[in-house]
Order: structure tokens, then C-alpha cells, then sequence
């Protein structure tokens, strides 16, 4: 059965989610399962690394903080749209060829600041522009077309699925749109665990470590300053996160612990609760206070806390 979320307000749990979870002990055996995780899900952002492996497999020269923003859903902050624009100008390209949409930056401050000085959307801003700088610097080096970069026929997009399928160790599932346009790659959840457990085992100088190493390094360039996926990683030493859209959490550890989370109606405010209790279920962050308001996130009323987000029972 999938596990259950209560959000408690005034001691009334006026709603509830249903989680996906699937867990990975240090040895690879499941030791949490929770709802259908062989089924095909919609991994969203979370296949981000999967996707910059690809990348690296396929040409492309990064590394360190600028390689964890080719993986990231960044916050559009000051140092992520200067970092995307140094992807795209070692390739000799600006904004313009990205083809990722318009967007404010999701960093409520920093959109602020962009509005107040008299600019609106744009593509630089938008979360996944690290992504999408980074695969049109890798059709640069190896001299493919970058207008069409997004197309699922186009050597970017097969190189990539080839590495999907490869770390899942399934095929894809089927092929979508990304929010970003990027072609969306489906897979079970019990498949991207292993893949990202595959990234965290991986021997130190090979790309799938490199890539586990800069998003483990660089947290804030995966996600944002204020971000809970930097903070589980700065509370965690030698934890890889990566968040995706609709609710998906994937996870890996140094050791080789590796989960998939999957809140199933999409909402966000289930996703991070559950994370905490998966890490917890796996020993992982149990002296690390800093999780707590991760775990219950408080609800407000009245500008006060009168109740909390909390996963019901045991992972």
C-alpha cells in the first residue's frame, strides 16, 4: 500500500497524500516498498543526472559547480544565471539558442529583484537553462545541429536515452515533454533508484562519479540557496538528491542506500516529509536536527504555526 501523508490543521487532518516509496539498502536489496514502484512513473528532473552523464559520455568538458548546474532545477539566482551563461560561452553560444521557455526565477526574492529592475521571463532565468546550456555545448563539440537539440530523434536526445536505459537497466517506458521541453524519458521508480545508486558506487574520476561528486560538492547549484534539497544535502554528508516536478524524490547515498519517492497526486508540500522519513528509515540523518522542520513542516494560521505536514505510520 502506498504510505499516507496527513496535513493536520488545528488537530483536524483536513487532507491526505498517497506516497510511491521504494528503498534500497546498502547491499541493493529493497528493504521499503510502498505503492506500484515497478510501474512506469514520470521521473521529471530527476533523471537530470542520468541525462548529464549522457552528456559527458557524449563530449562534454564540465565539471564541479557548472557540471551540478547541468543537473540542477536551479532557483534563477545570480550565480545560476551567470554559471549557465559560462556553459553556453565556452560552446560560443549565448541565451539565444536556448530553447527551454520563458520563465521568472523560481527564487521569490531574486524574481522580485528582476521585476523591480524592469525585466520579466526569460530563458536564462528559467530552472532548467544549466541543462539546457549543457546540451547545446555537448552539440557543439561534437558538431550536430543545435536548433533542433530538443527533438527525441536527434543524437543528443538518442545518446541520452541509450545512457537512461542503460543505468535504469530497462528501456524506457515511453517518451514525452519535459516542462522544459526537453524529451521526457519514463521509468519505473525501482529502475532510477538503481541508476542513481549506480552514480554514488561509481569508481572516483569515472563521469557517473563526477557527476555524484559536483551535486554532492555544489548542493546550492542543484537547487537553490533556500532550497530543501541543498539543505538534505549539506545535513547529510555524501548524500546525492535530486528533486523533480509532480512530487518525484531520488536519492542516493555514498554507501550505495539509494531510494525513489513519488507523492502521487503531485503535491509538493508531501514530497520533502517523506524524503526525511526514507533517509530516517535508512539510518541516514538521525543526529541531524536540521531535518525536523523537514520532517513536519509546520501549517500556518493566523501567521502562526497551527499545525503540520506528517507522514502517517512507518516507511
Amino acid at each position: 500500500m502506498p504510505l499516507i501523508v496527513e496535513v493536520v490543521r488545528s488537530g483536524f487532518v483536513e487532507s491526505v497524500h498517497r506516497a510511491r516509496v521504494f528503498a534500497l539498502d546498502a547491499e541493493g536489496v529493497p528493504m521499503a516498498v510502498h505503492g506500484d514502484v515497478a510501474a512506469a512513473a514520470s521521473p521529471r528532473s530527476s533523471m537530470k543526472p542520468l541525462q548529464a552523464l549522457g552528456m559527458l559520455r557524449a563530449g562534454l568538458d564540465l565539471d564541479g559547480e557548472l557540471l551540478a548546474l547541468a543537473c540542477a532545477s536551479h532557483s534563477g539566482e545570480d550565480f545560476h544565471v551567470e554559471g549557465a551563461s559560462r556553459i553556453l560561452a565556452t560552446a560560443g553560444l549565448d541565451p539565444t539558442a536556448l530553447m527551454c521557455p520563458e520563465d521568472l526565477p523560481i527564487d521569490t526574492a531574486t524574481a522580485h529583484q528582476v521585476l523591480r529592475a524592469g525585466g520579466g521571463p526569460a530563458r536564462i532565468t528559467m530552472n532548467c537553462s544549466g541543462k539546457h546550456s549543457a546540451m547545446l555545448a555537448t552539440c557543439v563539440v561534437n558538431g550536430w545541429s543545435t536548433g533542433d537539440y530538443l527533438h527525441p530523434g536527434h543524437p543528443l536526445q538518442r545518446a541520452i536515452r541509450a545512457t537512461a536505459e542503460e543505468l535504469t537497466g530497462e528501456r524506457v517506458a515511453a517518451t514525452g515533454v519535459d516542462g522544459c521541453g526537453a524529451p521526457l524519458f519514463f521509468a519505473s521508480m525501482a529502475g532510477v533508484a538503481r541508476a542513481f545508486r549506480a552514480l554514488t558506487l561509481a569508481a572516483p574520476g569515472t563521469y557517473e562519479r563526477r557527476i555524484a561528486d559536483a551535486m554532492r560538492a555544489h548542493p546550492e547549484w542543484t537547487s537553490g540557496t533556500s532550497r530543501p534539497e541543498a539543505a538534505l544535502m549539506r545535513a547529510v554528508p555524501g548524500l546525492m538528491v535530486k528533486s523533480g516536478a509532480e512530487a518525484f524524490d531520488a536519492l542516493a547515498f555514498e554507501d550505495g542506500r539509494a531510494a525513489t519517492v513519488k507523492i502521487e497526486d503531485g503535491g509538493q508540500r508531501a514530497r520533502v516529509p517523506v524524503t526525511v522519513a526514507v533517509l530516517r528509515a535508512l539510518g541516514l540523518g538521525l543526529d541531524a536536527p536540521e531535518l525536523d522542520a523537514l520532517a513536519s513542516p509546520p501549517q500556518f494560521g493566523g501567521g502562526r504555526p497551527v499545525g503540520e505536514v506528517r507522514v502517517r505510520g512507518q516507511v
